[in-house]
């Protein structure tokens, strides 16, 4: 470890170099990614150099152990045993930013949420739970566009598809693909009795045209009058569009927007993204099933979290983390449970790591 840590460090001093030389600074785009570069290194490096600073503080410490004055002695044990435990968090924290990164990370995303067993209550809390991720979006500085949904009488929704870009947003929302269960009394109920509901999550990679070569044979293009909500031009236009992906049978559409263009674009996207998505889920069936489930595998056939509103409880059964605040977390409060399924994972690595997987 500390050899590839050695590594970096040169590296990082190299780009520091860079970034003061006359061609680069004449070449903004070379610059930017020197840049990003020489900022992503030096998160590592300023925890290597810190923890070569504590090591040698350390290694003073046990010549003033040595030392005739018994309280000097005293004093040296105990700043070495404070020393010690922040060695022992730097050379975890040092481990994980060594791990591999997902090259999918920096990704915007693509957030599908589908009503699934419940009716109209499950359509309601497909409803709920679009309205928590972009509140949590919000937080975080990111853009949410919707770009396509299926809205029902009662509010809610049988599906919603959108698009959210920001930094590193793929990082984050990857953990929440899978089936979310709610636990509630809904609004029809005379007698009070808790109904239990799905709704089912996936969260894709949103990927570019590099990322996915759509072939123009490969692709059949229906245009469609929209229906439901949307205004004067529903029914009125053929501004919906439907794209068939005949290799793979997968089938997208969008009617959100008034232009036809811009839903074709739209559906253009999502396409793109579902395909790198069966991509990345052929390439992680090979896997361990602790690395499939790391990198969001999105296994819709598993529920991964309980929302009890009775009890204000929500449950990630994942990791056994139960929180008592329903409210907050539909406000968009679920930070808690990313950071720490993001460090479970981060965790399971590390044991694969050791053990030479």
């Amino acid at each position: 470890m500390f050899a590839k840590l050695e590594e970096i460090e040169h590296s990082f001093e190299d780009l520091e170099k860079e970034l003061g030389a006359p061609e680069v600074l004449a070449d903004q785009e070379r610059y930017r990614k020197v840049a990003k570069s020489h900022a992503d290194l030096g998160v590592i490096v300023r925890a290597f150099r810190e923890f070569k600073r504590l090591s040698q503080e350390l290694a003073d410490n046990r010549e003033l152990l040595k030392d005739a004055d018994p309280e000097m002695r005293e004093m040296a044990e105990a700043e070495s045993e404070g020393l010690k435990v922040s060695l022992e968090k730097l050379d975890t924290d040092l481990k994980l930013m060594l791990l591999p990164k997902d090259p999918l990370d920096d990704k915007d995303s693509i957030l599908e949420i589908r009503a699934g067993t419940g009716g109209d209550e499950a359509a309601l809390f497909c409803a709920d739970l679009f309205r928590m991720y972009s509140r949590f979006a919000e937080r975080a500085g990111w853009r949410v566009e919707v770009l396509d949904a299926s809205p029902t009488d009662t509010g809610g929704y049988k599906e919603v598809i959108a698009s959210i870009s920001g930094d590193r947003v793929f990082s984050k929302l990857k953990w929440e693909a899978g089936v979310h269960r709610v636990q509630r009394v809904p609004a029809t109920e005379a007698q009070g009795r808790i109904h239990t509901s799905a709704v089912t999550v996936a969260i894709m990679p949103e990927a570019e045209e590099v990322d996915v070569n759509l072939r123009g044979e490969d692709l059949r293009i229906d245009v469609f009058r929209a229906s439901g909500a949307g205004g004067q031009h529903v029914n009125r236009t053929e501004s919906a569009v439907r794209i068939t992906h005949i290799p793979s049978g997968l089938v997208v559409q969008c009617q959100d927007e008034k232009s036809q263009h811009k839903n074709k674009a739209s559906a253009m996207k999502v396409l793109r993204s579902r395909l790198l998505a069966q991509e990345q889920e052929k390439a992680k069936a090979v896997e361990t099933d602790i690395r499939r489930a790391q990198v969001g595998s999105g296994d819709r056939s598993e529920r991964i979290r309980t929302y009890n509103f009775p009890q204000s409880r929500v449950t990630d059964h994942r990791i056994n983390l139960t929180l008592y605040k329903l409210d907050a977390v539909m406000e968009g409060d679920v930070g808690d449970f990313i950071q720490a399924l993001t460090s479970h994972y981060q965790t399971e690595s590390l044991k694969l790591q050791a053990s030479g997987s």
